[in-house]
C-alpha cells in the first residue's frame, strides 16, 4: 500500500492528534477512506481514529499512523495528501493517479467504471 504525506499535511494531522481528547492513546491514528457521494462519484474521509478496526491495513507516515479500511485501499494506493494554506482556499489535497476525473471542488473523483453515480456538491 502507498499513500504518501508531505512534511506539511504529517504536520497539521499531528497538530490534529495532539488536540484531542485522546492525544495519549498510542493507538491514536488517522483513519483515510474513500465513501460513495460527492459531485463526481467518490468523496475523500479524513478523521481521527482511536484504534484501528480489525480489517484496517495500518501504515506509519512519518509519525502519524494511517488507518485505511480495505475497501478503501485500492483506490487510495499511490494517493499523496498535501495541506495547503492560501488567502481563498486551506486545507489537505488528495493527488490520486487512480483518478480518472475530479470535481471542481477537489474533494471528490471518479475512478473508471467503478464509480457510483454522483450527486452535485452542496
Amino acid at each position: 500500500m502507498s499513500l504518501t504525506l508531505t512534511e506539511k499535511a504529517e504536520f497539521r494531522l499531528r497538530a490534529f492528534l495532539q488536540g484531542s481528547a485522546d492525544k495519549d492513546n498510542p493507538h491514536q491514528g488517522i483513519r483515510v477512506g474513500v465513501a460513495d457521494g460527492g459531485c463526481s462519484g467518490y468523496s475523500y474521509t479524513l478523521d481521527i481514529a482511536t484504534a484501528p478496526q480489525a480489517e484496517d491495513l495500518v501504515v506509519d507516515r512519518g509519525r502519524v499512523k494511517v488507518y485505511i479500511d480495505p475497501q478503501s485501499a485500492p483506490l487510495l494506493n499511490g494517493v499523496t495528501i498535501d495541506y495547503v494554506e492560501g488567502l481563498i482556499e486551506s486545507g489537505f489535497k488528495f493527488s490520486n493517479p487512480n483518478a480518472t476525473d475530479t470535481c471542481g471542488c477537489g474533494q471528490s473523483f471518479t475512478a473508471g467504471d467503478c464509480t457510483p453515480a454522483a450527486v452535485p456538491c452542496s
